[in-house]
């Protein structure tokens, strides 16, 4: 965590400062996504959807967000 009390991350490529202590559910949610549509890479490691609410953000992680779209 920064001085600042933020965590800077990469989202899909994209550099972001988010507050500390924030969860990957929160997350997906600052960025506009469903958690229930989405799997989330952290670091090069999927992260299970059941633990979105319970894995905080950490400075310098990278993020990969798949979102899922219906349609036939």
């Amino acid at each position: 965590m920064s001085l600042d009390g933020t965590a800077g991350v990469t989202i899909n490529g994209e550099h972001r400062r988010l507050p500390g202590g924030t969860s990957i559910a929160q997350m997906i949610a600052e960025v506009g996504l469903d958690p229930l549509r989405v799997a989330v890479e952290r670091n090069l490691e999927i992260v299970p959807r059941s633990t979105f609410g319970e894995v905080i953000v950490e400075d310098g992680d990278s993020y990969e967000i798949v979102h899922f779209v219906g349609g036939g």
